[in-house]
């Protein structure tokens, strides 16, 4: 991966977190600066747990650009609630799938240029997807996304074994990133629409 998709791709996914904070810290009746963080938890926590875990420079404090998206994104997101503020929880549960796929691809990206097996990048690629969003769900007390009867951990475990098969196929870098997160976006627009969710213990009547 080149240093130019590394960070677009990174400030996306950070912009998109950091809107889904807002969001949900405007439908919890936050007060201003606890949805600053709120938001800036979600955007960073994942990256930097990442970042941590691999024994490198946390990205947010490497490179400020990430602070400048989390802020914009934060204050852009504040700007638009003011004049339409009934907006749908549904945005929030989007952009949070679509951040999480990002993240993902960037998880696995970093760690595969640290030198780690492809098990260790997926694994990865899920902490640095799911993590923020943990981080959120908890501060705002709520029941974090990824502890539901729905596909939400899973949905980014599939989309970074597409993107592990794609890579292994030899297929051009794009059409791995594209794989992936349509995958893992797709996923979990079905797990919010229809309900879907993994079946991993059979439920039966206790005698």
């Amino acid at each position: 991966m080149t240093s130019d998709y590394f960070e677009f791709l990174s400030i996306i996914g950070v912009a998109f977190f950091a809107i889904s904070g807002t969001l949900l810290g405007h439908d919890k009746n936050i007060g201003g600066f606890g949805v600053v963080v709120v938001a800036s938890v979600t955007a960073l926590g994942g990256g930097s747990l990442r970042d941590v875990l691999l024994n490198q420079p946390v990205f947010w404090i490497d490179n400020p650009n990430y602070l400048y998206a989390t802020y914009s994104a934060i204050f852009i997101t504040v700007l638009f609630i003011r004049h339409l503020p009934n907006v749908s929880s549904y945005y929030m549960l989007l952009l949070d799938a679509i951040g999480m796929a990002i993240f993902n691809i960037v998880g696995i990206e970093k760690s595969l240029l640290q030198g780690t097996d492809m098990i260790v990048a997926i694994t990865m690629g899920m902490t640095t997807g799911i993590f923020g969003g943990l981080l959120r769900d908890v501060i705002c007390a709520e029941v974090p996304l990824v502890m539901r009867q729905e596909l939400y951990s899973t949905a980014c475990l599939l989309g970074g074994l597409t993107y592990a098969v794609l890579f292994h196929l030899d297929i051009a870098y794009l059409w791995c990133i594209i794989g992936s997160v349509l995958v893992t976006v797709l996923l979990r627009l079905g797990a919010i629409h229809w309900g879907w969710q993994p079946s991993i213990f059979k439920k039966g009547r206790m005698q």
